[in-house]
Order: C-alpha cells, then sequence, then structure tokens
C-alpha cells in the first residue's frame, strides 16, 4: 500500500527533501521558514564557497566566502510558472535591501544574496527565459519526486534523481557573484539516481559548513535580518 499526501504534507516532505540535498551536497546552512508569514520563503541560510580557485584535493577550509540563501520549494504537478520568478525578485529586492553588517569568528566573505527556486515539476522555457534575463541572482533545481514507497518508508528524507539545475549571468556569469568560477555536475549513481556536485577547474568543490566543522558561526544572529 502507497501513502497519498496532502498538499500540505507533500510541501513539508519537498521542503526538507530539498534542505537535506543542499545540506549534504551544496555546502549550505539552510533551516525551513515555511507557513503563512514566512514572506514568501521556505529555506534560509548560507551558502558556503572556498574564498580562492581550487587548486589542490585536499578538503578546503576557512576562509570562505559565503552567499545569502533564499529559497522556495514547490512540490506541484504543473510546470513551474514564469510568475514565481516575478514573485522571488521581488522577494529578492526586499531582504536585500533589509540587510546590515553580521559579525562572524569565522573568516568570510559575504558577497551577495542568491534566489534559489526548486521544483518537483520541470521549468517552461517561458520560466527559464525569464530568469536568464534577470538581473537578480538566480539558481534554479529540478528535483523529481522520488519513486513511490510504502507506508512505512520515511518519503521526506528520500533525495531520489536531482534532475538538472540552471543558473544565471547574475550568479555564475563572469561578471556575477560566482565570478564564472564553478561549475554544477550531476554525480549519478550506476543504479540509477544521484546528487548535484559543485566543480572548479575540474576539480570536485568539498562539501563544507560551519556547523559540520565545529566552526562558531552567529548565524542566528543575522540570518533573518
Amino acid at each position: 500500500m502507497h501513502r497519498t499526501l496532502s498538499t500540505v504534507a507533500r510541501g513539508t516532505a519537498f521542503e526538507q527533501r530539498s534542505l537535506q540535498l543542499l545540506q549534504a551536497c551544496f555546502s549550505m546552512s539552510l533551516r525551513r521558514v515555511g507557513g503563512k508569514s514566512d514572506g514568501g520563503i521556505d529555506l534560509l541560510g548560507w551558502w558556503w564557497l572556498p574564498l580562492t580557485s581550487l587548486s589542490q584535493s585536499t578538503p578546503i577550509t576557512p576562509p570562505r566566502r559565503r552567499i545569502r540563501v533564499l529559497a522556495q520549494c514547490k512540490a506541484e504537478k504543473k510546470k513551474f510558472s514564469p510568475n514565481y520568478v516575478r514573485e522571488m525578485e521581488g522577494v529578492w529586492h526586499m531582504h536585500a535591501q533589509d540587510r546590515s553588517p553580521s559579525e562572524s569568528n569565522v573568516r568570510v566573505s559575504e558577497l551577495g544574496t542568491v534566489a534559489f527556486l526548486l521544483s518537483e515539476s520541470k521549468f517552461t522555457t517561458a520560466t527559464l527565459t525569464r530568469a536568464l534575463g534577470s538581473s537578480v541572482p538566480f539558481l534554479l533545481m529540478h528535483l523529481p519526486p522520488p519513486p513511490p514507497t510504502s507506508s512505512d518508508s520515511p518519503v521526506e528524507t528520500t533525495l531520489g534523481e536531482v534532475g538538472s539545475a540552471f543558473w544565471n549571468p547574475a550568479l555564475g556569469g563572469a561578471q556575477g557573484l560566482l565570478r564564472g568560477e564553478l561549475d554544477v555536475r550531476w554525480e549519478r549513481d550506476p543504479g540509477g539516481g544521484g546528487r548535484p556536485g559543485l566543480w572548479c577547474r575540474d576539480k570536485r568543490v568539498q562539501n563544507w559548513t560551519p556547523d559540520a566543522h565545529g566552526e562558531c558561526v552567529h548565524a542566528s544572529e543575522d540570518i533573518d535580518r
């Protein structure tokens, strides 16, 4: 017997699945915000990136750059509409203007804010075109739903297969936040499924967050500002 989730439960499960994937594979430290008063944001936190280009295969340690993450998660069966891109542009402008300097015990350099859209359904051509032409740094990720599971299986913790990712010039271009230094590559499992990975100059960027390495960053003091 398969379990059918309600619309709310499906959305919550997708948010949890997205958060787990991004923290495990994408060097992001995030928390769920979702709810009626979420201000258009489901996941909020930081994206931790190497301060300099990758030149060795050893683990990357601080100092790191960080980018503020504003993420929306959409677990809908219909294709992802460009209206969501327009809405997220408004959310980004509202939050990007309401920033104040933060303090940290880890040497970090804040680069800016990225608008992140995750969807269980595919993005329409109009959606990708809208995001491509936006001055807001956008990252879009298609995360297909996992295979059906029994009622005893933890649907919300199943990563499933990542379909595709797309970022616009304002984020990944030579003049964008990432300065054209990074790529997203899909690392697929032989038996199906897979995960995204960050690469720089044909070297994989090891997943790293302060929490995972016992570093002290006052995220709770400035993550909401």
